[in-house]
C-alpha cells in the first residue's frame, strides 16, 4: 500500500506508444495526425475533498489515511500534477443519435496518467471537469456538482451491483461557480463546480477508432488497434489482416454481457452514442442516465431523446448492436474483408441471447433449460414483463419480492409481497390482480419442475434482484444536501450501495418506491446533457 500520492508509480504506456499532437496550444481546434494532445488541468480556487471511494483507493494501492484531505484535493482537482504524470486529452469522434458528429474528443476530461500497481495492474486516472482542452469546442471544460455527484455515486453503485463499469476515486468541490442552462431554455444560472477522478484500465471508446477511419488515417488506426490488442487483449494473435476481426469479436462479447446487466438491474444509460461505448465493455460516461422505477420499456431519462426515444431502456440491446456495426466499419480498412467482421457481429446476437436466457433463469430462480424448456421460460418472463406494464409497478421491488411469494396459501397472501411494488396504495387493480394470480399459478408449476430447495432458490434470486439501486431521487437528495454544505447523505448513500443485494436493517428508506414529489422534478425524472 502506497503511503503517499508521491509514491504512486506512473507507467504511461498510452502516451509513450502513440503519436502526440505536435501542438500544445490549448484552444478549440481540429487535431489531425495524432491520438492525443498534451494539456494541463486548469487550476481551481478552493478544492475540497467531498468524498473518496476507499475501494478504488485500495485498487490503486493508496492508503487515504496516510494522505491529508487537502493534499488529496489538490492532486485530484488537477491543481498539483505529480511527478510521473503526463496529462493529456484524447482525440475521438462518434455517432451521436445515429448521425456522424465528426471530431469530439475529451472536451472536459483530462487523463493524468496510468498508475502501475505492485500487483501489475495498470489503471488510468482521468479528471472530469478539470478545464478546457483542444476538444472542448465552445465549452469551458468544467462540470457542475449535481452531475459529478451522480457520476461518482453511480460508478460505485454499478460496480457493487456487478455491472462492468469505470470507477470513481473521488469527488472534489472546486470552490468556483459554473454557469449552466440545465434544460437549454435560456435560463443560465451559476452552479457549484466539481471534479470527479475516474479510474479504468482504459478509456478507449468506439469513437477513438471511428475518427481515424473517417479521416482515412489508416496508419494511425493500425497503431491504435495494435496498441489496444497488445495492452488489453494480449492473447489475440494477429498474423494476417483478417485477424483484426478478433478484436471486434471480443468487444461484441463484453458489450453483450454489459448490456444484459443493464437490463437486469433496470439501468438506462440515456446517451449510447458510439463515443460513449467502451472498448472494454465497461459502462462509461454517466450523463443523463436513470433507473427504471415503474417498469416502462420506452422510458428514457434524456430530455434530448424525449421525442425519438432512441436510447430508451428497451432499445439498449439493439443500439449496442448498431454501435458495434459502426466499430466494424471503422476496423474494415485493416481487415479488408466484410466476412470476418460480420462473423464477429453475429457473435453479439448469439451471446446476448445466451446472457438473456441466463438472466431470466436467475431473476426467476429457476434452473436454466435448453430448447423448448428455454423458450417456455422466456415466454413466462415476457408475460411477467407485460404484467408490469398493466399499471405503475416498481421493477426493483417487484423482482426482489418475487422471492418472498409463498409456495402455498391463499391467492391474496401469495400476491401480497408483489402488491407492495404497486404505486397505487390499494395494490393491484382488479384486472391486474386476475392476471397476476394466473401467472403465479404458472410460475408455481415451473418451480415444481426443479428439485431445488426454496432456501437455495431464494438466496440465488436475491443475488440477481437487488434490493437497493441508485434511484434518481436518492441521488437528488444527496445533491440537495451537498449543495447546502452537508455530505452526510451522500456518504451514507455510497455506503448503502456497497451492499445492494443485502438486507440492511435501518436503511429501508433507501429501498422505497419513488415518492410522488419526485415524479416530475428535474433530476428525478428527466435530465439533460448539461453539466
Amino acid at each position: 500500500m502506497s503511503s503517499s500520492l508521491n509514491s504512486l508509480i506512473f507507467d504511461n504506456q498510452f502516451v509513450a506508444a502513440l503519436p502526440a499532437d505536435p501542438s500544445q496550444e490549448n484552444r478549440p481546434r481540429r487535431v489531425r495526425g495524432a491520438v492525443y494532445s498534451r494539456v494541463q488541468p486548469t487550476a481551481v480556487s478552493n478544492p475540497t475533498l467531498v468524498a473518496l471511494s476507499a475501494e478504488v483507493a485500495q485498487m490503486l494501492e493508496l492508503d487515504p489515511n496516510a494522505v491529508s484531505e487537502s493534499e488529496l484535493a489538490q492532486v485530484l482537482s488537477g491543481n498539483v500534477v505529480l511527478p510521473g504524470m503526463d496529462p493529456h486529452a484524447v482525440c475521438y469522434g462518434g455517432h451521436q443519435f445515429g448521425n456522424w458528429a465528426g471530431q469530439l474528443g475529451d472536451g472536459r476530461a483530462i487523463n493524468l496518467g496510468e498508475v502501475k500497481t505492485q500487483r501489475g495492474d495498470r489503471l488510468a486516472l482521468q479528471l472530469k471537469g478539470a478545464g478546457p482542452t483542444p476538444y472542448s469546442r465552445m465549452a469551458d471544460g468544467r462540470a457542475v456538482m449535481r452531475s459529478s455527484i451522480r457520476e461518482f455515486l453511480c460508478s460505485e453503485a454499478m460496480h457493487h451491483l456487478g455491472v462492468p463499469t469505470t470507477r470513481a476515486l473521488s469527488l472534489v468541490s472546486t470552490g468556483d461557480a459554473v454557469v449552466r442552462d440545465m434544460f437549454y431554455t435560456g435560463d443560465r444560472r451559476p452552479e457549484p463546480g466539481a471534479i470527479v477522478c475516474r479510474v479504468a484500465p482504459s478509456f478507449l471508446r468506439f469513437g477513438n477508432f471511428e475518427i481515424f477511419a473517417a479521416h482515412r488515417e489508416h496508419d494511425l488506426l493500425k497503431q491504435l488497434v495494435d496498441y489496444a490488442i497488445a495492452n488489453h487483449f494480449p492473447d489475440l494473435q494477429v498474423s494476417v489482416p483478417e485477424d483484426y476481426a478478433q478484436l471486434l469479436e471480443r468487444v461484441c462479447l463484453s458489450t453483450a454481457a454489459m448490456v444484459t446487466h443493464w437490463m437486469r438491474v433496470g439501468f438506462v444509460h440515456g446517451v449510447m452514442n458510439t463515443d460513449n461505448m467502451s472498448l472494454l465493455g465497461l459502462t462509461i460516461d454517466y450523463g443523463p442516465y436513470g433507473w427504471l422505477e415503474d417498469y416502462e420499456p420506452n422510458w428514457t431519462p434524456n430530455t434530448t431523446d424525449a421525442h425519438g426515444r432512441r436510447y430508451c431502456f428497451g432499445n439498449q440491446p439493439h443500439i449496442a448492436g448498431w454501435n458495434l456495426v459502426r466499430l466494424a466499419h471503422a476496423l474494415y480498412p485493416l481487415v479488408g474483408s466484410p466476412e470476418p467482421l460480420q462473423a464477429a457481429i453475429d457473435q453479439y446476437g448469439k451471446t446476448l441471447d445466451a446472457h438473456q436466457h441466463a438472466m431470466i433463469a436467475q431473476k426467476l430462480g429457476v434452473e436454466p433449460r435448453q430448447g423448448e424448456g428455454q423458450a417456455a421460460d422466456a415466454a413466462l418472463f415476457d408475460d411477467l414483463l407485460k404484467i408490469l406494464q398493466l399499471q405503475e409497478i416498481d421493477m426493483t421491488i417487484f423482482f426482489r419480492n418475487l422471492a418472498k411469494v409463498p409456495r402455498e396459501g391463499s391467492e391474496p397472501s401469495r400476491c401480497a409481497p408483489l402488491a407492495e411494488a404497486c404505486y397505487d396504495a390499494a395494490g393491484f387493480h382488479a384486472d391486474s390482480a386476475e392476471v397476476v394470480v394466473e401467472w403465479l399459478r404458472r410460475y408455481q408449476l415451473r418451480l415444481d419442475q426443479d428439485a431445488r430447495p426454496d432456501s437455495e432458490r431464494i438466496a440465488s434470486m436475491n443475488q440477481a434482484n437487488p434490493k437497493y439501486v441508485l434511484r434518481n431521487y436518492l441521488a437528488q437528495l444527496a445533491i440537495d444536501d451537498v449543495e447546502k454544505g452537508d455530505s452526510t447523505r451522500l456518504l451514507e448513500t455510497l455506503d448503502v450501495m456497497r451492499r445492494p443485494y443485502d438486507e440492511q436493517p435501518g436503511r429501508e428508506e433507501y429501498a422505497q418506491k419513488r415518492p410522488e414529489w419526485a415524479r416530475n422534478r428535474p433530476g428525478c425524472s428527466m435530465l439533460s446533457c448539461s453539466s
